[in-house]
């Protein structure tokens, strides 16, 4: 990007002045470090100048919606649109939540993200044994389709985007949704948002499966299918880094392996016969956004330039929907703290900033009683005004990539890039993602960086402030947290067993008996027939229990 002589030039100043104002400063006040490093350990330099990146040639940086993207995936970015304000709920019962979406979107809420609770996620029926004591606990409670039109209750879909967070059982949750949208008259077409549906991630570091990798890349596979078909406006999968960030992975390693992820995905729908630009543009991504500010922002930078290149060079991509990442960010639960949970409002402040200076498409601003539980709806709407500070009075939105040609961020998003293509290239070499997660590699990866993460913290390396530093004594919880109610539980069995006892059931057990025998045809979706299951009233629990019978289910090889 410069010129050579200038940049000798600048290099001959940069030395004088290291031996002279510099060396002169230091002798009289030594630094209090002698290295530092962001988060993910990538060595960071006293001061930038034009040199760190005369290497880089403009066109790798570019414009705003211009290949490779890295000034992010559209030509206006906020100028013509703010990100989806989009703060996730659910707890209780389907009527329950709907209260609480209700709430926000009065508060000023322009998408809405759901909760699951671990039943279902794990698709039990709420009156399954294994299932006591966990029904709406840790998210909202969803059986049959009559929960859905609960949780959606006075909602028009068309008209405003939902993202639900559910893994295993995603492909059950996109039929309900689709079933219900159509109950309502309303055209599928016009639906927007996403299913999580990210299941290689669960394998990777959170732990959520049923069915072993294969049949459950084939359910990945339907929805992305079945979406390019009829959902021409929604996401069909959000590939999703921040859960493997959450279990101890590096920034690094969070972008490295979610690509790595989301190159699986893309080779299982191509092998399938769907052409990349059929069903790439509507991809998605969800990130996380951590404490080191300049990272995160060069982390988000780098992302959307790796992905451009993988879907150009190597699958061949020529529409450039199909190779613009889009994602969505929240910010960064691990860091929440019981002690002192106030300092946690100016965490996630700050991480929402370094989210909307990285160019996310939707943002979660985390509550600040969350280390303690769900959060209440007072934290949750301070979560908002959050984000909506950053969107009216910080005046960020004006410029897209305001810290686009600063010295430091260029060089960043440049070394973050190289060590992401570098653990892109050993799991290539590994025999691919599904390869490396069999070998418990992803694994043992994290499982490293979450210890040698712990060590810093404990000795105090790596600060966070009132655990290891400006600690103070420990003290009654200064904030309220949402409760819920006991009576949950049994209003939610009472309903499933009602459903079961009404329906038709020959109709339910004909629909059984066809998807059990699709299921053994890799080649046939599953979606069309998933989705009159779950208008015929069928639970859950019960096309899971199914499916285990024709696909059995994973057992993990354990990494020491």
């Amino acid at each position: 990007m410069f010129d050579a002589d200038a940049v000798d030039r600048i290099t001959r100043q940069r030395q004088e002045w290291e031996a002279n104002e510099l060396r002169q400063f230091v002798e009289r006040q030594p630094e209090s470090r002698d290295e530092c490093r962001t988060l993910s350990g990538l060595p960071v330099q006293r001061v930038y100048t034009p040199e760190d990146v005369a290497e880089t040639p403009f066109e790798r940086i570019g414009f705003p919606g211009q290949y490779p993207f890295t000034r992010g995936p559209y030509p206006t970015m906020y100028r013509g649109r703010l990100w989806t304000m989009r703060q996730i709920a659910g707890y209780g019962t389907g009527e329950d939540t709907n209260k609480r979406f209700q709430y926000l979107i009065a508060q000023g809420q322009t998408g809405l993200s759901v909760d699951f609770d671990m039943p279902t996620l794990m698709g039990c029926d709420s009156d399954d044994p294994r299932s006591l004591g966990e029904v709406g606990r840790e998210g909202v409670a969803i059986d049959t389709i009559e929960d859905v039109e609960r949780l959606f209750e006075g909602i028009d879909l068309p008209s405003i985007s939902v993202s639900m967070t559910i893994n295993p059982t995603a492909w059950i949750l996109l039929a309900m949704y689709v079933a219900l949208a159509q109950s309502r008259g309303n055209d599928p077409n016009t639906l927007s948002g996403t299913v999580q549906a990210d299941i290689l991630k669960e394998y990777v570091a959170q732990k959520e499966w049923i069915f072993p990798i294969a049949p459950s890349m084939r359910l990945c596979r339907d929805m992305i299918v079945y979406a390019a078909e009829h959902m021409a406006r929604y996401n069909p999968i959000n590939i999703s880094g921040y859960h493997i960030s959450e279990a101890g992975a590096t920034s690094v390693q969070e972008v490295a392996f979610t690509i790595a992820d989301g190159i699986a995905y893309v080779d299982e729908v191509v092998r399938s016969g769907v052409e990349v630009d059929r069903f790439a543009p509507r991809l998605a991504f969800y990130f996380v956004s951590q404490a080191d500010f300049f990272e995160e922002v060069a982390k988000f930078r780098a992302a959307r330039r790796i992905w451009a290149t993988v879907m150009k060079e190597r699958f061949g991509a020529k529409k450039p929907e199909s190779m613009r990442l889009r994602f969505h960010c929240q910010t960064a639960a691990a860091t929440l703290t019981k002690a002192q949970p106030l300092n946690n409002v100016i965490r996630t402040a700050f991480q929402a900033l370094a989210a909307v200076l990285g160019g996310c498409q939707s943002l979660h601003t985390n509550g600040l009683d969350e280390a303690y539980a769900i959060p209440s709806e007072q934290a949750m709407k301070l979560a908002l005004r959050t984000q909506q500070i950053v969107a009216d009075e910080t005046r960020v939105p004006d410029v897209v990539d305001p810290l686009g040609g600063s010295w430091y961020v260029e060089s960043l998003t440049n070394a973050f890039e190289a060590e992401v293509l570098a653990i892109l290239r050993k799991v290539d070499e590994m025999g691919g993602t599904i390869k490396a997660i069999e070998a418990g590699w992803f694994q043992q990866q994290i499982a490293d960086s979450a210890y040698e993460t712990a060590r810093r913290k404990g000795r105090g390396e790596h600060v966070v402030i009132g655990v290891n530093k400006y600690v103070e004594p420990t003290a009654a919880t200064p904030v309220e947290v949402h409760t819920v109610d006991p009576d949950v539980e049994r209003r939610q069995v009472e309903r499933v067993r009602a459903v079961r006892a009404r329906r038709d059931q020959a109709r339910v057990a004909a629909l059984m008996d066809r998807l059990a025998q699709e299921a053994r045809d890799p080649s046939v979706n599953l979606m069309p027939t998933t989705i009159e299951l779950v208008k015929a009233r069928a639970t859950m629990g019960e096309i899971v229990a199914r499916l285990k019978d024709v696909w059995g289910t994973y057992v993990e090889r354990p990494v020491f």
